[in-house]
């Protein structure tokens, strides 16, 4: 079967919600799974289950959430050393589905580049589907990927001062 490459994005809730809910259904069909978390350091509620789901690996390539700051030189070695790890996982098509969330975040705040992205994106086996996620995926990514889903937010509670909450928004 061919491998696809697909993009979640947009300023909506649930790229990542998306993103694995098709591990987990991906996971139901005996397919093995990686996800590899950019820019994500904290423990995120997906931490607690994730890891008890067989053929689901998980790992995160950040410190802790920056958005609000800019990048320091330790978010772009943990950055280039996950693109470096997930370079690996894809070569070694040892999953059928890799998960790559939060990475268009670390392509806008220059964590890596493009063609970097795109230098491992090519090493794929045919078989492997990619899975991006996160806002602000360029234009160059979404033409040359097959699916593109933009959550688009229309209302969000957040605007009224609701905190996130754990099990919803983390």
């Amino acid at each position: 079967m061919k491998g696809y490459l697909h993009i979640y994005t947009g300023n909506g809730k649930g790229k990542t919600t998306a993103a694995l809910g098709l591990a987990m259904r991906a996971a139901g069909a005996g397919k093995k799974v990686f996800i590899g978390q950019f820019v994500k350091g904290k423990v995120y509620s997906e931490l607690n289950i994730i890891d008890k789901i067989p053929g689901i690996k998980l790992k995160q390539y950040g410190r802790t959430c920056f958005i609000e700051r800019e990048p320091e030189q330790e978010d772009i070695i943990a950055a280039n050393e996950g693109l470096k790890e997930i370079s690996e996982v894809i070569i070694s098509g040892m999953f059928d589905i890799v998960i790559l969330d939060e990475l268009t975040i670390a392509l806008y705040y220059n964590l890596f580049t493009f063609e970097e992205l795109l230098d491992v994106i090519k090493k794929r086996p045919e078989a492997t589907e990619i899975i991006i996620t996160g806002r602000y995926a360029p234009d160059k990514l979404m033409e040359i990927a097959d699916l593109v889903t933009e959550m688009k937010e229309i209302k969000h509670y957040y605007n009224k001062g609701i905190q996130a909450r754990e099990g919803i928004e983390y």
